[in-house]
This record gives C-alpha cells, sequence and structure tokens, in this order.
C-alpha cells in the first residue's frame, strides 16, 4: 500500500462521481494524503457534496477557471498556507464545443460538423483550458512546490491517431503532450516530475455526450488485449506517479487502455 501521509494533492478537473480526476483524488484520499479540489459554478455542489461524503476537508476547496490566473493563484495559496507545500498535481481538465470536436449528438439526424471548419476563436478557447492551462498552473505553482513534487495530467490516444469525433480536441491533446515534456525538461533544477497518463475510453458525463462513444467502448472490449477499463484502473496507475515508486520518472506518457494503443486492426468479438 503506497503511504501518502503527510503528502499534499491540489487537483483541477474533478466534475462529479464519475470523473477519473475523483477516481485519482479518492485513492489519493485513501493513501494518506490530503486533497484541495477546485470546482467550476456549476459543479461546486457536486464536489463539496463528494468531499464530504468521503472525510475529505472541504475547507481545501475553491471555484477556479483555468483561464484565470488570478484565480489559480489563490486557490495554490490557501491549499499551501493550510495543508503546506504542494507534493502532487493533477490537470485533468479539458473542454471543446461540439463545432470543436466535430461530433453529432445522440439521437440527431443532423450532420457532424466538418473538421475545415473549426472556428479558430472556438478552438483557441479550448486550447486554453485544455492544453495551455497545464503550463499556466506549474508556473503558478512553481515557488509552492515540495521537494520531488510531482504533476500528471490526462491525455488521449487521439492525439497520435485519428479519431473522428474528437477532432479540435485532438489538436489540444497533442499540445498538451508536447507542453508536458518540455516541463519535464525546465523542471530539471527543481527535480519536478511532469508525466501523463494516456487513458482509455471511460465513460463520464462528458464523454457519454458524444455520439458513436458507446460503439468505441464495443470495439475496445474486444480490440484491447486487457479488454475496456474504467476510472479506478486510472486511479491505481496515477498512485505509481503519486507515490516516490516514480522517483525517476518524467517526460512519460503512460498508457492506461488495456493495451488498445498497440492495435492495428479493430478485432470484432461478435
Amino acid at each position: 500500500m503506497i503511504d501518502n501521509k503527510d503528502k499534499v494533492a491540489a487537483i483541477f478537473g474533478v466534475r462529479n462521481e464519475s470523473s477519473i480526476a475523483w477516481s485519482i483524488a479518492l485513492k489519493l484520499h485513501q493513501s494518506g494524503c490530503k486533497v484541495a479540489l477546485s470546482y467550476v459554478a456549476e459543479t461546486k455542489d457536486e464536489v463539496l457534496h463528494l468531499m464530504q461524503q468521503n472525510g475529505m476537508d472541504s475547507n481545501l476547496s475553491a471555484e477556479v477557471d483555468v483561464r484565470n490566473e488570478l484565480q489559480i493563484t489563490a486557490f495554490i495559496q490557501l491549499v499551501y498556507n493550510t495543508a503546506g507545500p504542494v507534493d502532487y498535481v493533477l490537470h485533468a481538465v479539458a473542454f471543446g464545443t461540439q463545432s470543436v470536436m466535430c461530433y453529432s449528438l445522440p439521437g440527431s439526424t443532423e450532420p457532424a460538423p466538418s473538421y475545415l471548419d473549426i472556428p479558430f476563436e472556438d478552438l483557441m478557447d479550448s486550447f486554453n483550458i485544455s492544453a495551455y492551462s497545464l503550463l499556466r498552473i506549474c508556473r503558478v505553482t512553481q515557488p509552492y512546490f515540495a521537494k520531488n513534487a510531482s504533476v500528471l495530467t490526462l491525455t488521449y490516444n487521439a492525439s497520435q491517431r485519428v479519431f473522428p469525433g474528437y477532432a479540435g480536441m485532438a489538436i489540444n491533446k497533442a499540445a498538451l503532450e508536447n507542453i508536458m515534456m518540455y516541463l519535464a525538461s525546465y523542471f530539471r533544477d527543481q527535480g519536478v516530475r511532469v508525466n501523463a497518463i494516456s487513458a482509455g475510453l471511460v465513460m463520464t458525463t462528458s464523454s457519454g455526450g458524444i455520439l458513436g462513444v458507446r460503439r468505441l467502448r464495443k470495439m475496445g472490449k474486444f480490440t484491447a488485449p486487457l479488454g475496456n477499463i474504467d476510472a479506478d484502473d486510472v486511479g491505481d496507475a496515477a498512485l505509481y506517479y503519486f507515490s516516490g515508486l516514480s522517483k525517476k520518472v518524467t517526460g512519460n506518457i503512460h498508457f492506461v487502455d488495456g493495451g488498445f494503443n498497440i492495435m492495428g486492426l479493430g478485432v470484432d468479438g461478435e
């Protein structure tokens, strides 16, 4: 069992109980870590309820728009002043409009938005939230990091493969992975590790609204050598990065997808 007693984690991206970020937060809490959660206005009640229900200190929480450096700063300072230096940061934030991701809504007869017509302003806002925010969070947190701190972000294999219903978000994930690698090099003198988990498709509130996601899950069930994953599988892998076991690991993209990423062809299991 990993012992994170007296460790402090700042987590960005918990939406509700189905969030991958929540699974990671809960596993950190169960390992003895002090966990601080950010939220946005529409998720505040759900996030605070989860914290209280599971014995977390709800005082270690704040509303944060990751586009707003002042809000990030206020949150990190709250964590530092209340719990101590920050050992772990989880970046699990992503957002893209339908026109950015180019998907159809379930039950809709409307065609998916065209990749060629992705609006520039929408894409830049999505990039700001989904990718650049990792750099922004690390810039803010740098003076507050504990010794041998660890930063982890969540990516997806669409950064390297074509998933039509992901489109513009795939651009963001490719950028996110590059930012992660450059941060890993940047923090060499401070000894801060920066890594990414590339998770397989998990049924969350966000993914559930995309047409074809259940078909992808069905495909993954048979194609991935170990089958589909769930949020807890990502949480288990995250604990490796949020522990001393990964003390010499940085700049890594760690696939937690049942092996889906190695397959060149889909496997029909029916």
